[in-house]
């Protein structure tokens, strides 16, 4: 029987920073991964590979040039589904090769098998050859992920009805799809294939989506899809989904409409992929979205030795933010003094156009009643935005007017999941608008963008005569 002082379940972000962080401080580090290789959902099914999915798609596509060269201009005439899946290969195995000598050069020892608790401190692992080891552990951290919410109700068939996971396992180009979900990974894949031309109707059975996001962002980002041809219907509940003699897809909504297409990908949710790991007999439980609760400071489960990490736990299920939780998780079940977490983190969405934000949207502003200015800029505005054939992109700041702190920072367009982090320095660094006045910016450059804004709003802020 082995023993080791750590053992992770699970190998993306979240498992990955544990391990690595916990053999730093000499500690002996299992990791098991029921999948062939390390590296989780992020590397396998999720992150990484619908990241590269999406550079495939604008690169193969011409999209960045069509401001200057037309809607038509096409790098690759005819993008077929091998097209696509060359990049993801070659990028998978990168990644995975990386996080295996990462592993091997911390002492990180690795298994591939599926863990099933057995008592507190003890594991069961299932290798593919059927054969058993029992693995103790001083301590456990939970890393598993999630898998798609599959609903008995949607007739999935590993064809032409789809999960996330699916689509991007065998990744083709229809010419018709209807999204249904308009989360995170919905609003990513619904507009990755509206960028190939394909004919995209997203469907949200609610009135809005990504809440989280300062509303004038999804409004300009809304009418950007719907300016591109791209079908959104809200608040529209689906009936019945069949396949029709030609092998076709017809999704019925409430209202009675129905919609032909030659695919469908349900991207409603994901669940904890937790099912399989016999919590029970180590006195755990989930709740209906088979997710565990942990301490948000620690993250300790009830059951103190015991650790969960990353998608497992909920919102906010991004890679950034599983790697920290990771990494304070192992800090902290040996001992190691953690400084307190930044008050704010980016939320970067990759879709076509990408939207990034950090802090507080001016809704939650509106809420705490905190006297505000917003400032605008348009990346048309700056030069580089012309030299890149931007017509569209915007950011928004906000800004306290009795203070006058940097209180959010909300992005639309090219770049912004990188233009981002200047405002995340300084939002938890309790920046003023002062430094985006007095300071200079590369020229020409997006991040030109943050001094427009800047400007913007204090054009309008009050000041003493």
């Amino acid at each position: 029987m082995d023993a080791y002082d750590l053992v992770v379940i699970g190998s993306g972000p979240a498992g990955k920073r544990a391990a690595v962080q916990a053999a730093k401080l000499g500690k002996s580090v299992l990791v098991v991964e029921g999948r062939r290789r390390v590296g989780g959902v992020s590397v396998h099914t999720g992150t990484i590979p619908s990241k590269t999915l999406r550079e495939t798609v604008l690169n193969l596509t011409g999209w960045r040039e069509r401001g200057f060269y037309g809607r038509s201009y096409r790098v690759k005439k005819n993008i077929e589904g091998s097209d696509l899946d060359a990049r993801l290969n070659k990028t998978l195995e990168h990644e995975v090769d990386v996080l295996e000598h990462q592993f091997q050069r911390n002492g990180v020892r690795t298994m591939e098998g599926f863990a099933r608790f057995i008592d507190p401190h003890s594991i069961m692992v299932k290798s593919p050859d059927e054969s058993e080891l029992i693995i103790q552990g001083e301590r456990f951290l939970i890393a598993v992920g999630t898998a798609p919410f599959r609903p008995d109700y949607i007739p999935f068939d590993d064809d032409v009805i789809l999960d996330s996971d699916e689509l991007i396992e065998m990744p083709r180009v229809p010419r018709s799809m209807v999204v249904i979900g308009a989360g995170v990974i919905g609003i990513e894949y619904a507009t990755i294939f509206s960028a190939l031309d394909v004919q995209v109707t997203l469907i949200e059975p609610r009135e809005s989506f990504l809440d989280f996001v300062d509303r004038e962002i999804i409004d300009e980002f809304v009418h950007q899809l719907r300016d591109r041809n791209m079908i959104v219907r809200l608040g529209a509940k689906v009936t019945q989904i069949v396949k029709d003699e030609a092998g076709k897809v017809v999704t019925t909504l409430e209202d009675g409409r129905s919609i032909r297409t030659e695919m469908l990908l349900f991207a409603a949710g994901r669940v904890g992929a937790t099912a399989s790991l016999g919590l029970e007999n180590c006195g755990l439980a989930v709740d209906n979205r088979g997710r565990l609760k942990v301490d948000p400071k620690t993250f300790q489960t009830e059951v103190p030795h015991i650790y969960a990490a990353g998608d497992v736990i909920g919102f906010p299920s991004l890679a950034s933010t599983s790697m920290e939780q990771g990494r304070i998780a192992a800090c902290h079940a040996f001992g190691l003094p953690m400084p307190p977490a930044p008050a704010y983190f980016p939320y970067g969405i990759y879709a076509v156009p990408e939207i990034s934000t950090v802090g507080m949207s001016e809704q939650e502003v509106k809420e705490k009643k905190i006297p505000y200015e917003c400032g605008i800029a348009r990346f048309r505005e700056t030069s580089r935005g012309q030299i890149m054939g931007l017509d569209s992109g915007m950011m928004k700041m906000i800004f306290s007017i009795r203070t006058r702190r940097l209180l959010g920072v909300h992005i639309l367009g090219e770049g912004a999941t990188e233009l981002i982090h200047i405002g995340q320095a300084v939002l938890n660094l309790k920046g003023t608008i002062d430094y985006f006045i007095e300071n200079t910016f590369n020229y020409p450059t997006l991040a030109e963008a943050y001094k427009i804004a800047a400007l913007d709003a204090w054009n309008r802020m009050p000041r003493a005569d």
